[in-house]
């Protein structure tokens, strides 16, 4: 298999990238140059964003195309017209933020979505990834698939929510630990989005699909314990009522990463129905394996943890938290 990666170098790219190496696919990464790609790719350089940007794809025939972006819906367009009659599929990686909100739990693939357009430029998280999808079918039709992915974590993740646990579970001490300490938690390890990313190309899917782990896979309790656990074990979690935490004023999410108190956003978020990718190979490793594997990650970096810049570096600070913990 001949794979064309549109943005390799950085965490969701990365990780669909070495997985196809490990195949023994040929893999050509696209990208800006800012970062290196995984070795054993070729590369080609450009910027979707700028006039004659995408010039390197001008030649070329690959089986497989797969598109991680989620700015301006004119970008994947351009690229999928671009590419529609050398490449066989073309596979976009896209949100269940597409789904209108609020919504009820266990949202399925044909559950209302927002509106969103081909041609629109860079609006809002939800509208760009439903334009992007659009994109991709207007361009390819039934050969489009759309990974329609959860909360992702994992290697790689340039977001910095699970790399704030695991650092603050590092410090140890008494840690804020968000309830209820049994409330389920959706999200999708990077590898495993990879691997059913590129085993569902191969097999000729189209269409939607939910990506993310089943409900009951994980909780906010084994996810916490994991990340105290493989740190080494010196925090102490105190877990503390949801009520409490929002009367003081702690933004859910950001400042307490992956973390959302029972109600509609948790509901949307943590509620996904993934029957269609689960009934399609979907498996999902245990929370204690990509927290483990997160962290060697980390380790090797010697602290240095990436960022994105164009998202808000997530966590509470020490000071409040110590004065919600007092």
């Amino acid at each position: 298999m001949k794979l064309l990666m549109l943005g390799g170098t950085e965490f969701v790219g990365r990780a669909i990238s070495e997985d196809a190496l490990a195949r023994g696919w040929e893999v050509t990464v696209f990208h800006r140059g800012r970062h290196a790609p995984p070795p054993g790719t070729a590369s080609l350089h450009g910027d979707r964003t700028a006039p004659g940007g995408l010039d390197a794809l001008a030649e070329g025939e690959w089986d497989l195309v797969v598109d991680t972006w989620s700015g301006a819906p004119t970008a994947v367009r351009d690229s999928a017209r671009l590419l529609r009659g050398r490449v066989d599929r073309y596979v976009y990686v896209s949100s269940r933020s597409v789904y209108s909100y609020p919504a009820p739990p266990g949202l399925p693939e044909d559950a209302a979505i927002v509106e969103g357009s081909p041609d629109a430029p860079a609006t809002a998280y939800a509208e760009d990834k439903r334009g992007g999808e659009l994109a991709a079918l207007d361009a390819f039709g039934d050969r489009a698939l759309l990974v329609r992915a959860g909360l992702i974590l994992g290697r790689y993740e340039n977001i910095g929510r699970l790399p704030w646990w695991l650092n603050r579970m590092a410090e140890g001490g008494p840690v804020l630990a968000p309830g209820p300490r049994d409330m389920p938690i959706q999200y999708i390890d990077v590898a495993d989005l990879a691997r059913w990313t590129l085993d569902a190309a191969e097999a000729g899917l189209d269409g939607a699909y939910n990506l993310v782990s089943p409900l009951g896979h994980a909780t906010m309790g084994s996810f916490l314990e994991a990340c105290a656990a493989v740190t080494g074990g010196t925090a102490e979690l105190r877990w503390t009522d949801p009520q409490r935490i929002l009367d003081a004023g702690v933004q859910p999410w950001t400042e307490l990463p992956v973390w959302l108190p029972p109600g509609e956003d948790h509901d949307y978020m943590h509620g996904g129905d993934v029957s269609k990718a689960v009934a399609a190979g979907l498996t999902c490793r245990p929370v204690e394996d990509t927290v483990a594997d997160t962290w060697a990650w980390l380790q090797s970096l010697g602290g240095a943890v990436p960022q994105r810049p164009d998202r808000p570096k997530p966590g509470l600070d020490r000071e409040r938290e110590a004065s919600l913990l007092a």
